[in-house]
């Protein structure tokens, strides 16, 4: 059975509101085991605490120690308590917030409130500058930080790598200037932000597991180099970051600035791979594989979001993503996987039956076996086989690399509405 506490803001916790930190926690099979770590909690920051053998998981939820009085002048932040007892009183059809991919006309610089809370968070964020309506954000529970960013990698080599690594494990891996780095999504899934240097460049190795999105960003604009944490905010379900610089608030999906100096400046994508460890030891041998930080509170390794992948559920029959609001794609399940280049996506089974695929402008997509789900299973290299995925183009004689993601089919269509999903 598990035990959660709740310290800080009110007394009062109604059993709605502790089923959904349950279902946070827990992930979104309620069922499945709890990984330790930063977890999504409401407006405090959730600590799941590791148990004996066999026994009981103590969640800890506790409020910011800054948190006061509201304030009626000041709007509320959207959180997911917010939407737990808003969608329990609403009627059949509730109203739901403004979807991101809304055709409505971005509003003026200055003429929003601040939601209560976000400028004491984040004193250095200028948010008379934004590109969307604040209400698109939602808080997902732990607060800047709560999810801390790895700011200092260590690396070890392939062959040591491959002591404690199974073949079959995701990870994300890039290769610069002659310099090849892998990047376990085992430990990203407790992290989602690694700011590293490869090849003399600066990076932010991005990782967001609700939408299963791995990106990786060249760190700099206009020649400052930039260095991300997390926000604790969502918006479409995608981890919205923000840069210690500025404090500008970043989208993970698409690089966009959306709040403060750098709002509607984009991110350079760089091109990288989501492969199983085994392909990158093939690859690079001499190559360099993040090692996992000392486990403390987090079970590396695991997957708080069990059975969170639906490949393989009829679309139909698919639950509805965490926190999202938008409209959902046509023809496909919104928690399906989609090979995205730009504003086109390929469902990734169609890919997979294929095998290869050229397209008229002269893109390669192929799909090898191979390669665990870090969604699937509670146990990461238990997670059934999606395979790896590579996007080439011909250049100057040879096959390079395609910056392209494998992210569920909801978000894609939420920040590409005009967007193709081909199936």
């Amino acid at each position: 059975m598990k035990k959660i506490i709740l310290l800080g803001i009110g007394a009062v916790v109604t059993i709605l509101v502790a089923a959904v930190g349950a279902f946070m926690v827990l992930g979104p099979d309620v069922g499945s085991p709890v990984a330790s770590g930063p977890v999504s909690g409401g407006n405090g920051t959730a600590v799941a605490i590791d148990p004996p053998a066999g026994g009981a998981t103590e969640v800890i939820a506790v409020a910011p120690a800054d948190a006061g009085p509201a304030e009626n002048t000041v709007p509320a932040e959207n959180t997911a308590e917010d939407i737990a007892t808003e969608t329990a009183s609403a009627p059949a059809t509730p109203t739901v917030p403004t979807p991101a991919t809304s055709s409505a006309s971005a509003p003026q610089p200055g003429d929003q409130e601040v939601p209560r809370g976000w400028q004491a968070e984040f004193p250095q964020t200028d948010f008379s500058l934004y590109s969307l309506d604040f209400s698109e954000i939602f808080s997902g529970g732990p607060p800047r930080d709560g999810i801390p960013s790895i700011d200092d990698p260590s690396f070890g080599t392939v062959a040591e790598a491959a002591e404690v690594i199974s073949a079959t494990e995701p990870m994300i891996t890039l290769e610069l200037n002659g310099e090849a780095k892998a990047y376990p999504l085992t430990v990203l899934m407790y992290h989602e932000i690694v700011n590293d240097e490869i090849g003399g460049r600066p990076v932010a190795v991005t990782f967001c597991p609700l939408c299963n999105s791995t990106i990786v960003f060249a760190a700099e604009i206009d020649g400052q180099i930039l260095d991300f944490g997390t926000t604790g905010r969502l918006r479409n379900s995608d981890l919205v970051m923000y840069d210690r610089q500025t404090e500008s608030w970043w989208q993970q999906f698409t690089g966009e600035g959306l709040i403060g100096a750098h709002t509607g400046r984009r991110l350079d994508i760089l091109p990288a791979r989501v492969e199983a460890f085994s392909k990158f030891q093939t690859r690079h041998p001499d190559g360099m594989v993040m090692k996992t930080p000392e486990a403390g509170l987090r079970r590396y390794g695991t997957n708080p979001y069990s059975k969170y992948d639906q490949a393989g559920v009829p679309a139909d029959e698919q639950r509805r993503p965490f926190l999202f609001f938008g409209e959902q794609p046509e023809n496909i399940g919104p928690l399906a996987y989609v090979v995205a280049v730009g504003d086109r996506a390929w469902a990734l089974d169609m890919v997979r039956d294929q095998g290869r695929m050229e397209t008229d402008d002269g893109l390669v997509i192929e799909w090898t076996p191979g390669q665990n789900s870090a969604l699937d299973a509670s146990r990461i290299a238990d997670g059934q086989d999606i395979g790896n995925i590579t996007v080439q183009r011909s250049q100057d004689g040879a096959m390079v690399d395609i910056a392209y993601d494998v992210s569920f089919a909801f978000a894609f269509n939420a920040f590409h509405p005009e967007g193709q999903i081909i199936k």
